[in-house]
């Protein structure tokens, strides 16, 4: 596959239609959402994973507020 270069796109892009670039803007932020969404879901099924195996411990908001500002 050939390697894209970042400003290679931005050109191609320029040249559109303004129709087209909105058309094109709106596929990718599709796309994004999409992937997104993916990522959501197999965090999610992760998650179930390990409470089904055990591995989830009880903690409370103060606790994992803690964890977090750490």
């Amino acid at each position: 596959m050939t390697k894209i270069i970042f400003a290679d796109i931005l050109e191609a892009a320029e040249q559109l239609t303004p129709e087209d670039q909105e058309y094109l803007i709106s596929i990718l932020q599709n796309r994004l959402r999409d992937r997104h969404r993916g990522d959501r879901i197999r965090d999610v099924q992760e998650a179930k994973q390990e409470f089904t195996e055990g591995k989830c411990q009880p903690v409370t908001s103060e606790e994992i507020i803690e964890e977090l500002l750490g």
